[in-house]
């Protein structure tokens, strides 16, 4: 049992050295990993679980025993452990076998690999710090209190002291006996700390022009937005739109899989999304994000000069930034992108991006993220 200690104190650096090791191989294969989604589906509620190819599995080695044991007995290079000989098999290759190692990775961690191979700067919250949680700070001692927050340091401070003071204090026989009198306890004071809060809305084009690859390119992409902004804040809300002719507030797992057909009225969305702000969350209290996905088709010039009507008289001044990514479509005209920068181009609450396939959603990331939001 003394040997315990001494063995987790060895083993700590080479843990330590694996874990860097496994962070590594994350950096260099992050492209990889956000452009397939293999993490996504790997997901559990607060970890990742991460193939990682080509990486030396930790193994126990043996050292020299000449007490005896296996290997160390009468016999011949290939004479068969036991009474039955191994079955003949397929000739030994000469190339090394690929491992292929699971690990799991808290979202947390995720997020700052994320964070330091595109440098993404930390989130300051913009005056949005009104709304308070509480919380219980040890500051004083008391006479009085539950024996769970008892002091025992204390309480044998103020035994001594009495014995001392009474004379009843044996150097030669310490044996120091607490009384009721001599207990003291922790006690407590409730502060009230700000709490920055931040909701973000999806909001994505489902009508027919926007097929498989498109969608999954969005649940790609807003994974990893998510686990950059749940690590920037202590709390976080998530509502879904989508969108056609008409719009509608969904949960997660309709955004991502819903199936439309039709036309396209990009305002619908916006309608939405400005109703939930006001319904839901507080501009002055809550820090707002809402993140479009579009092939770019609208259904007319009407439609688009109410929806740049929306974005500058309530969705930008509610939010701390509004960004909207265009994925390229064969059956959409990408329009509507530049219709964003005709008319916002001069306002930096507006961030664009053009993904036109899997291997851009990591730049698309940095594009979105890279301001500090």
């Amino acid at each position: 049992m003394g040997r315990g200690p001494d063995v987790v104190r060895r083993i700590d650096p080479e843990t330590n050295r694996f874990r860097k090791i496994v962070r590594g191989k994350i950096r260099d294969n992050l492209k990889q990993y956000i452009s397939k989604g293999e993490l996504i589906g790997r997901q559990g509620k607060k970890t990742v679980s991460i193939p990682l190819p080509q990486i030396d599995i930790p193994n126990f080695r043996y050292g020299r025993n000449e007490a005896g044991g296996v290997g160390q007995g009468p016999g011949g290079e290939g004479t068969p452990i036991g009474s039955e000989e191994a079955e003949s098999g397929s000739e030994a290759g000469d190339q090394p076998g690929e491992h292929i190692l699971e690990v799991d990775v808290t979202l947390e961690e995720l997020a700052e690999i994320l964070g330091e191979e595109l440098e993404l700067p930390r989130i300051e919250p913009k005056g949005r710090e009104s709304i308070h949680t509480t919380k219980e700070r040890y500051t004083g001692i008391n006479k009085t209190g539950p024996e769970s927050l008892r002091h025992f340091r204390r309480t044998f401070k103020e035994a001594l002291r009495r014995q001392i003071q009474s004379g009843n204090y044996d150097p030669k026989l310490p044996i120091v006996v607490p009384t009721r009198e001599d207990r003291r306890y922790r006690s407590w004071k409730t502060h009230s700390i700000p709490q920055s809060n931040a909701v973000i809305i999806y909001m994505m084009d489902v009508s027919g022009s926007m097929g498989n690859e498109q969608k999954e390119i969005v649940r790609i992409e807003s994974f990893w937005l998510d686990t950059w902004l749940q690590s920037q804040y202590q709390n976080i809300e998530t509502r879904y739109i989508i969108h056609d002719a008409s719009a509608k507030v969904v949960d997660a797992h309709t955004f991502f899989h819903v199936r439309e057909s039709g036309g396209t009225k990009i305002s619908s969305a916006y309608k939405l999304a400005k109703e939930l702000i006001e319904r839901e969350f507080n501009p002055g209290e809550w820090n707002i994000y809402p993140f479009h996905f579009s092939d770019g088709d609208n259904w007319g010039g009407d439609d688009t000069s109410l929806c740049m009507e929306l974005l500058r008289e309530y969705l930008l001044p509610a939010s701390n930034v509004f960004c909207y990514g265009q994925v390229k479509s064969a059956y959409g005209s990408g329009q509507f992108i530049k219709d964003l920068r005709d008319n916002l181009s001069d306002d930096d609450r507006v961030i664009l991006s053009e993904i036109n396939s899997r291997d851009e959603i990591l730049g698309s990331i940095k594009t979105f993220l890279g301001k500090g939001l």
